[in-house]
């Protein structure tokens, strides 16, 4: 039988039909759920907005958002809504430019007269002794701020050739976390009436370091801000003493604080630095150590007076607390 024209026109198989793609998408809703906790926080944290014993403790954990902050980013994006995408933008950078200079660094480690602090908590007296004893001979400091310190300890010390080392100290021991105590190369003159402290034993002492003017130590250790202990954290700060034009201050111990706490950004504010920042060592945890899980937010900090310049800042495990110790080298004024 004869095929048409028609018949042998047509395209053998059909038409080919391409499916349409199917686009990701999330809801505006679900985007502004993820983006608005992260968005407060930031808010939080830049305004230093954080009060009571729940916002503070979970400051210490900015670092943390700060990465997880990528997260709304992209939901938002999902999501094509516009002001959620604007408003997971804004906090991303906001919580970077928080957190990210750290890591980064600024000092002018040059010059200065030299100064090396090493300060431990040493966790009720359990800190080992060889272990402390051997980092001291390894870094060589010129003073040592211990917290937690027993008497006990300080005992344990002495026994195992301490004094030898570092044969000045102001002592304020006890047989609890309250016991702080200041070792020292050179001669240490105790100061009582620099400031009250609210917490845990601070002493004061001025080291007559080689070359130029004495120098103050504070060995620093607030309560933790948890609990009704909270508004006593924040009281600590706020009677911390601020830098002096006639005499070069260090603060340095356990702060029980991070650079995103509100109270210490204020004492920074009044004219110190923070060693480990300065040298991007700001986000090196120092807390918890030796459990089981890694440290993860840095509370233990050496702060100088801005006169000053930082070299080097170092962190270390010691066996038995867990606390990390940090130890700063830095360049002092020859003149306050």
């Amino acid at each position: 039988m004869d095929r048409t024209a028609d018949e042998t026109e047509q395209p053998v198989g059909g038409v080919i039909v391409t499916p349409a793609r199917r686009r990701w998408r999330v809801s505006a809703i679900l985007a502004w759920v993820v983006v608005t906790p992260f968005a407060a926080w930031a808010v939080t944290r830049v305004g230093g907005l954080e009060r009571g014993s729940f916002a503070t403790p979970i400051m210490t954990a900015t670092p943390y958002a700060a990465a997880g902050s990528l997260l709304p980013v992209l939901i938002a994006a999902l999501s094509r809504s516009r002001w959620a995408i604007a408003v997971a933008l804004v906090t991303t950078v906001a919580l970077g430019f928080s957190v990210l200079p750290r890591a980064v660094g600024s000092s002018d480690t040059a010059g200065g007269r030299p100064l090396k602090v090493l300060t431990i908590n040493m966790l009720y007296g359990r800190a080992d002794t060889e272990a402390v004893i051997d980092l001291v001979k390894r870094l060589d400091p010129d003073v040592v701020s211990a917290q937690e310190l027993t008497t006990g300890m300080v005992e344990d010390l002495d026994a195992a050739g301490f004094e030898q080392l570092m044969p000045y100290r102001h002592l304020q021991d006890e047989w609890n976390a309250s016991g702080s105590g200041t070792y020292a190369k050179y001669p240490l003159t105790p100061v009582t009436d620099l400031f009250q402290p609210i917490g845990h034993n601070m002493p004061v002492a001025k080291l007559a370091l080689p070359g130029g003017p004495s120098v103050e130590i504070v060995n620093v250790h607030p309560v933790p801000p948890i609990g009704r202990q909270t508004s006593q954290w924040a009281a600590a700060f706020d009677a911390f003493p601020a830098p002096s034009k006639e005499i070069v201050r260090v603060l340095a111990g356990d702060f029980n604080a991070s650079l995103d706490h509100a109270a210490l950004r204020r004492l920074l504010g009044r004219g110190y630095l923070d060693a480990a920042d300065q040298v991007g060592e700001g986000l090196t945890p120092t807390w918890p150590a030796n459990g089981s899980m890694p440290p993860i937010i840095t509370i233990d900090h050496v702060l100088v007076d801005r006169r000053a310049s930082v070299r080097t800042v170092s962190v270390h495990t010691v066996p038995g607390t867990d606390h990390r110790a940090v130890f700063a080298e830095l360049g002092l004024p020859v003149a306050p």
